[in-house]
């Protein structure tokens, strides 16, 4: 029987940013939001606080993902550009490159041959981007796509967390932001498991895990430095 195969891969660069931006969110203003309450700070100092943390977190990320990923984008570019000029200075000596590269493969020496020429004829720039470089279409850097994804995702996971530290009263303050956050997490590495196929319930711990340290390790810092605000 013939089935439809449903691949994922081409969420990577998009899903990778916003998994990411999410889960920073999430993490950073949540613990934020503990550490400043673990040193008795004042409800309205502690929503400042979260508040500060949302926006600068929001343009950090976006910031981060865009320069980053314009690094990996220049590189692809650069790599692009020199295979441009080789196949422009020896395309037969590009030709021979590309069909050893099939025939490491497992492929034939002469059909390796044939193949490297009928891809070339048809696009030679491409057949050497995605064989030999490992540059595809569906996975090719884009700077803006990453820093929306990331800065938005991020904007939700930290609204979630202060909407909760608004809302709560300040003697549960930190243990409702610390649970809502958790299950936050959960919630959010169980679909982005999902979104790319893989275990929801392994993406939902890792994730939940990480949360949780870095929460009890920033209520740890307000502990201990604390001082009544």
């Amino acid at each position: 029987m013939s089935h439809a195969e449903i691949h994922r891969s081409h969420r990577v660069g998009w899903l990778r940013a916003a998994v990411l931006g999410a889960n920073d969110g999430i993490v950073s203003t949540a613990s934020l939001i503990i550490g400043v309450a673990a040193a008795n700070t004042a409800h309205e100092g502690v929503l400042l606080a979260g508040v500060s943390g949302l926006v600068a977190g929001a343009m950090s990320m976006a910031a981060g993902e865009y320069v980053s990923v314009s690094s990996q984008s220049d590189t692809e570019n650069a790599d692009l550009e020199l295979e441009r000029e080789s196949l422009e200075e020896d395309i037969e000596f590009e030709k021979d490159e590309l069909a050893a590269i099939y025939e490491g493969r497992g492929v034939e020496p002469l059909l390796a041959q044939k193949v490297a020429e009928q891809l070339m004829a048809h696009d030679a720039l491409g057949a050497h981007a995605r064989d030999e470089i490992g540059i595809s279409k569906s996975g090719n850097a884009r700077p803006v796509q990453a820093a929306f994804s990331s800065a938005g995702t991020f904007s939700i996971g930290a609204a979630l967390a202060l909407v909760v530290a608004w809302v709560a009263p300040v003697n549960l303050l930190i243990l409702l932001v610390a649970v809502f956050s958790l299950v936050f997490l959960a919630l959010l590495g169980g679909i982005a498991a999902r979104a790319g196929g893989a275990s929801i319930t392994a993406g939902a711990i890792r994730v939940t895990f990480w949360g949780a340290l870095a929460m009890a390790l920033t209520a740890g810092v307000g502990r201990i430095f604390g001082v009544v605000a």
